[in-house]
């Protein structure tokens, strides 16, 4: 894919515009987005992505076109999926409404540098190394059987990192907004040491969890499309409108009670293909003595196509939220429903 400078400085003009704007809203205005503001943002910024896939679909080929697709649907998912967790941590720390606004920006914003980080060392790997689409494989089968097993809801609130915080410094129980530290009063009313706001635990929360997340996300888009620019954008419209939808789906975000085994399926499919194309692509000197492989016995070892991987994509999500609504309709004491 033949990327010029223009384009990337116009996509990164454009992504630091749409975040500013967003900053500069929030910061002016802290509240609770109404449904109303949440669905126009929120239709906005899907309609950019679609429209953006139309454009690299014309510009740059169909099949750059279904990679972005592909790698958006499947981002996209997973940051819902990333939701629940922000939901358990605003739920945890207790955070104000009106306040939720300004930590899910900051938690998102924390997602996007570090996707960009792992997306520039993933870039870098599988251009130097081929035997890195092994360990990219490996690790979402790892990942899908855990997600599985539903060993991803752990108390994601009260990791390793925030327990530190708690431990080694001194904490204040007053919120101030994005402010990360006040100064105390000692019983005289006279100023005292600084200490950290509740919303310097969430951020660290925040930050810990997108981590986390971005490890997941970066392998499964680099299973759909090796072009750096695909990746970067996918993630970047995966995250537009992500605040919006945490307040426009609010309790719906509960009823989706199969969305772990979806994304386990994807994450197992996607770190299958990674492996069928690593076997394609072999230079270990101890598989196949360092040729590529392309049957095992008599069986070929099949490349799967984009537009199969999008279908599978399309189908699996549809199948778990219309799986996940019934569900939650017929029974909804188990999820805690009326």
């Amino acid at each position: 894919m033949n990327v010029s400078t223009l384009e990337w400085m116009i996509t990164l003009g454009v992504t630091v515009a749409i975040l500013l704007f967003d900053i500069v809203v929030i910061a002016r205005r802290p509240h609770e987005p109404t449904t109303r503001e949440c669905t126009i943002y929120l239709s906005i910024y899907i309609g950019l992505a679609v429209a953006f896939g139309a454009w690299v679909w014309s510009f740059h080929g169909s099949q750059y076109g279904l990679e972005f697709y592909a790698g958006w649907l499947t981002e996209y998912s997973l940051s819902i999926d990333n939701l629940f967790i922000f939901i358990i941590i605003m739920s945890s720390f207790a955070v104000p409404r009106k306040y939720q606004q300004e930590a899910l920006l900051v938690g998102i914003i924390l997602a996007l540098v570090f996707r960009g980080i792992f997306i520039a060392l993933g870039a870098v790997a599988i251009n130097q190394f081929s035997w890195v689409f092994y360990l990219f494989g490996a690790f979402l089968i790892y990942t899908a059987a855990k997600l599985a097993r539903g060993e991803d809801e752990e108390d994601e609130a009260e990791n390793a990192v925030v327990r530190f915080a708690r431990r080694h410094f001194n904490l204040s129980d007053r919120w101030e907004g994005l402010k990360l530290t006040v100064r105390e009063r000692d019983e005289s009313g006279a100023p005292g040491r600084r200490a950290l706001t509740p919303m310097a635990l969430v951020i660290i929360a925040l930050g810990t969890t997108d981590l986390l997340f971005a490890l997941d996300s970066i392998p499964a888009i680099f299973g759909l499309t090796k072009e750096p620019y695909i990746v970067f954008t996918a993630n970047v419209f995966a995250l537009m409108g992500l605040r919006q939808l945490y307040f426009l789906l609010g309790d719906l975000l509960q009823r989706l009670v199969f969305l772990s085994y979806g994304l386990a399926f994807l994450l197992f499919y996607i770190g299958v293909k990674l492996v069928l194309h690593a076997l394609h692509e072999n230079e270990l000197p101890f598989v196949n003595g360092g040729e590529p492989v392309h049957h095992i016995g008599p069986v070929p070892i099949p490349e799967v196509p984009t537009l199969l991987s999008l279908g599978v994509i399309v189908a699996t999500l549809s199948v778990t939220a219309v799986a996940s609504l019934w569900y939650s309709k017929k029974y909804p004491e188990r999820i805690g429903g009326d």
